[in-house]
């Protein structure tokens, strides 16, 4: 059995998560989705619209999940080691190169293949084209005119 690992934060969930997701349970067998601590989100991106544990279930409940869990709040890795993936799945605008995650893991006592799924052209595939498309048909506030 190949256990694929994905990660992400995957506040207001749109089409290029379940493409993401999608892409990452045809690599393999198992596909277990780490989604980021509200603590990490504020720490490396901005406030989380959806708290973690929303964002958890709501994950676990697409079709190609088989499993969500709460990724830690200190080091990334440790959840590596305990999920023990064969292969990392990293969606198309992940920062982490294959090279270093797998050098990592490697590490930690993980070896593990680091896969980039490719992305889909379109403006709705992220959460900041969301909001940008929300705040533009609101007249640049959040109520609206």
């Amino acid at each position: 059995m190949v256990r694929v690992m994905a990660t992400g934060v995957f506040d207001l969930l749109h089409p290029g998560h379940l493409h993401y997701l999608t892409e990452a349970k045809h690599l393999g067998d198992e596909l277990v989705v780490v989604v980021a601590r509200d603590a990490t989100v504020r720490k490396l991106k901005r406030e989380p619209i959806v708290k973690e544990e929303t964002r958890r279930a709501m994950v676990e409940s697409l079709k190609p999940v088989d499993r969500a869990i709460l990724g830690s709040e200190t080091d990334m890795f440790d959840t590596v080691a305990k999920v023990k993936p064969d292969i990392i799945a990293l969606g198309f605008d992940q920062r982490w190169e294959e090279a270093d995650i797998e050098a990592k893991c490697a590490a930690r006592g993980v070896p593990c293949r680091a896969v980039r799924v490719g992305g889909v052209p379109g403006e709705m595939y992220s959460t900041r084209a969301i909001v940008r498309k929300i705040l533009t048909l609101n007249g640049g506030t959040p109520g609206g005119p």
